[in-house]
């Protein structure tokens, strides 16, 4: 019986080192800082419940969901992480997300 079990046990690790297309790899959440420079003509915040989330409207490629947005106001500084993020069909680096409110 061991002999038959050996096949099995080799092909099941295997598979499970392997990756398949679909699979993506998990990346690390990156940090992006959105400054005074940016406000207005490539990104909109609009806050919501008082400021602890918002929708944010940006242009701007490489940000998923998991990320964080640091948004600064001059000396001032506030950090969100992208709960849930759609970029534009029509345009890949147009995207708006809704943005909560991050323990620092």
């Amino acid at each position: 019986m061991p002999f038959l079990s050996y096949p099995i046990t080799f092909a099941a690790n295997w598979l499970s080192r392997r990756r398949f297309p679909y699979q993506r790899p998990r990346r690390k959440n990156q940090i992006h800082t959105l400054g005074q420079s940016d406000w207005g003509d490539d990104c909109v915040f609009e806050p919501i419940d008082g400021g602890s989330g918002g929708y944010m409207t940006g242009l701007r490629k490489g940000i998923e969901r998991g990320d964080y947005l640091i948004l600064a106001d001059g000396s001032n500084s506030t950090r969100y992480q992208v709960l849930e993020i759609d970029y534009y069909s029509n345009s890949p680096d147009i995207w708006i997300a809704l943005l909560g409110a991050s323990a620092e």
